[in-house]
């Protein structure tokens, strides 16, 4: 699943297409994604222009100027591509309809945007700009960890006296919003911590230093465009490079790329999920 850096970079490509632009029309081929779509959804759509896009945690908000905001999740395999205008270097032209093709929305200065999601686990609603943090999708988050509510006092108080171990303190949405399991195995190695370690036993000093580093991370991550791994493309449609520069995720059996480490990497799941770090150095 698309992690904040994916989404933010999703985000990133769309504002010159979109942001100030009015959608022109709008065309909606199914009822539902992962839950049904709002009613009327291409005629709420059709005429609007759009305000602003902003993200909240791994969500996209496009406020329109008729007081609502498209709110959109990627899922598991969902895919936000543009066509039919000059993207840097590059002009796409409209590609034919895919069966995966759900939402196309035709903006001002001739973009195609389109929503694909093969697997359907994306999400779409309309809500009002004006509260639009108490959606259910929404409410419950916590900080996002590039602003300024996410620092170190806050860290430490949030995983103080928590018996469940650190990784699942990171992944928790109500904690800091937008981390996923790639980027968590990441900081946690960058930080030396083992994804085992209880989360209440960590010292201040260590929890107050993962805030530098989670930032360090996501922001890397954002800059090299995201992590492609399977389904995930920008909005110019190429691939995200971050991968490449993976240090623990994916690399089972690889030596520890950390200088004077002699450990490997080692795979262990967690509550579902694969966690990778170095048991040499990550205490």
């Amino acid at each position: 699943m698309p992690e904040l850096p994916e989404v933010e970079t999703v985000r990133r490509g769309l504002v010159p297409v979109l942001e100030g632009r009015a959608i022109l029309a709008a065309e909606v081929r199914r009822p539902d994604l992962r839950w049904p779509l709002p009613e009327r959804l291409a005629e709420r759509l059709a005429g609007r222009r759009v305000l602003a896009l902003r993200r909240r945690s791994k969500y996209i908000l496009a406020d329109l100027d008729s007081g609502e905001s498209l709110l959109v999740h990627l899922g598991m395999s969902g895919r936000i591509l543009v066509s039919g205008r000059i993207l840097g270097a590059f002009h796409r032209d409209h590609p034919a309809a895919s069966p995966h093709d759900h939402v196309t929305l035709e903006v001002e200065g001739g973009a195609r945007v389109t929503f694909n999601d093969a697997r359907r686990f994306g999400a779409m609603d309309l809500v009002a700009t004006e509260g639009a943090e108490a959606h259910r999708l929404l409410a419950g988050l916590g900080p996002e960890p590039l602003g300024n509510a996410f620092h170190e006092d806050y860290l430490v108080a949030r995983l103080r006296g928590r018996d469940t171990p650190v990784k699942a303190a990171l992944l928790d949405q109500r904690v800091v919003a937008g981390l996923g399991n790639i980027y968590v195995c990441e900081v946690l190695h960058r930080a030396g911590l083992s994804p085992r370690r209880r989360a209440g036993r960590i010292a201040p000093q260590r929890v107050a230093g993962l805030v530098p580093v989670i930032r360090e991370v996501l922001s890397e991550a954002i800059e090299a465009g995201g992590s492609s791994l399977r389904d995930y493309r920008r909005a110019d449609g190429e691939l995200g490079y971050f991968q490449h520069a993976f240090r623990v995720y994916g690399r089972e059996g690889e030596p520890c790329p950390r200088p004077g480490c002699t450990g490997r990497v080692r795979r262990i799941v967690q509550s579902g999920r694969s966690s990778f770090y170095c048991p040499a150095c990550q205490r």
